[in-house]
């Protein structure tokens, strides 16, 4: 079980983990990127290793 520092700090890396990903997707937006190539350029999603 998590404490509730180790929870807050987690929410907190969780959320500026996704600021990135909004902001850099807003600036690809600008730019006429296609939505598919913005998943493709920020390396969303999952991956498979083999």
């Amino acid at each position: 079980m998590l404490s509730d520092r180790q929870r807050d700090l987690l929410i907190a890396v969780a959320l500026t983990e996704f600021s990135v990903h909004y902001e850099r997707a807003d600036r690809l937006v600008d730019h006429d990127v296609e939505p598919a190539e913005a998943v493709d350029a920020l390396e969303i999603g999952s991956t498979i290793s083999d």
